[in-house]
């Protein structure tokens, strides 16, 4: 049976593990070839998981391959314009077009609002928010060029309502919100669509290392907020798969009347 991205190619940043992984075998198992670029190591010191590494970064690859895709993987930071489009000119050029870009990349520190410093409130922005508009800038024009596709930015549970103890990671989400909604319409008469998928807790590596006990300790400082987030189901996060059933959707053309939009995957915990 054909997949439903048959023919197509999509960018993803983030690619080395977690979501960014889940979504590029997803892809691939539509019909996608894949270029993608992930940091694969560390970004700042503050952060309390363990960072990607080259190894995950080819794992990615072998798996991406074991769908009968290729797979054009590269070491690169979204705060390096310059260098990602590099990465996406060499790799459209060797595969010949651009249809889909998922704007995967992220980090995530869990701080009390007074413990933020201007470094790690600057690195979340300039990786979470300044990130995603570099990766449109790197990418738009092509997919224009195929005449038309879907761009997918990931914001969070965090963009729509608030991550508690997280001021600057809230802040980076919400911002994702108003640039879904500002490229959806400068970019729609291309027939390029643009929305937002927003994920609550997902089963990923960003929740490994040292992540839990920091969220315990910063909880600590205002104990009634630690119930936000609680979900309706009795399911309280999601495998990074079922963020990647979301994003091949929005990435075919099952979605081609939906642009602007931003979809929850959080188990109804936006509400609560």
């Amino acid at each position: 049976m054909t997949g439903r991205l048959e023919g197509k190619v999509a960018f993803i940043t983030g690619v080395a593990r977690g979501q960014g992984r889940t979504h590029a075998v997803r892809l691939a198992s539509e019909g996608a070839d894949i270029i993608g670029l992930d940091i694969a190591g560390p970004t700042i010191e503050a952060i309390p998981y363990d960072a990607a590494t080259p190894q995950d970064l080819e794992e990615t690859r072998r798996l991406v391959e074991a769908q009968g895709r290729r797979a054009l993987l590269s070491v690169g930071d979204v705060r390096d314009l310059d260098g990602m489009k590099k990465i996406v000119d060499d790799g459209v050029a060797e595969l010949g077009r651009l249809d889909v870009v998922v704007a995967n990349a992220g980090i995530c520190i869990p701080q009390a609002w007074d413990s933020i410093t201007p470094e790690t409130f600057g690195t979340t922005l300039e990786i979470n928010t300044t990130g995603v508009w570099n990766t449109i800038m790197a990418t738009a024009h092509h997919v224009i060029a195929a005449g038309g596709g879907s761009l997918i930015l990931t914001s969070s549970y965090a963009g729509k309502k608030i991550q508690p103890f997280m001021v600057h990671y809230t802040t980076s989400k919400h911002a994702l919100v108003g640039m879904t909604r500002a490229f959806a319409a400068e970019l729609g008469p291309k027939n390029v669509r643009v929305n937002s998928v927003h994920p609550g807790g997902v089963a990923t590596p960003m929740g490994g290392g040292g992540m839990v006990s920091q969220l315990e300790a910063v909880g600590e400082t205002n104990p009634p907020l630690n119930l936000m987030g609680t979900t309706f189901l009795e399911q309280t996060y999601a495998e990074p798969e079922e963020i990647s059933n979301v994003v091949a959707f929005l990435a075919s053309d099952e979605s081609k009347f939906i642009t602007a939009e931003h979809i929850s995957i959080d188990g109804g915990s936006q509400y609560f």
